[in-house]
């Protein structure tokens, strides 16, 4: 692609709830979480809602897309209940807990605007 192309684009890349997301797979790839059952989940729960989060983007209907971000604001604070545990059970710094939530009530707060 040459640099005076413009940059594809999907319809989830203008989210900003999309990149928040995002951020949080990122952030729960990176902590140490002990527990591998948590961590299995705080990281599946974080990519569905991202997964989620893009799908509404594209989905025609206002329904549609209100059901579609409903589940990713569940699936983002599953991800952060799966973290929060594993702090409860010694597994996960308590700073890395504490980073998950802030990031996640930031996540819930705009895909909350999103549900309709």
């Amino acid at each position: 692609m040459s640099p005076n192309q413009p940059r594809p684009s999907l319809p989830h890349h203008k989210l900003i709830a999309y990149q928040l997301v995002l951020e949080l797979v990122q952030l729960i790839a990176r902590i140490r979480i002990r527990n591998a059952k948590l961590r299995e989940q705080a990281r599946k729960s974080a990519a569905s809602a991202a997964l989620n989060t893009a799908e509404g983007a594209a989905r025609q209907s206002q329904a549609d897309k209100s059901r579609m971000y409903a589940i990713a604001l569940a699936e983002a604070c599953e991800a952060a209940a799966a973290v929060e545990i594993a702090g409860a059970l010694g597994a996960c710094a308590p700073s890395d807990v504490e980073a998950v939530v802030r990031l996640a009530c930031h996540v819930k707060n705009v895909l909350s605007r999103l549900v309709h």
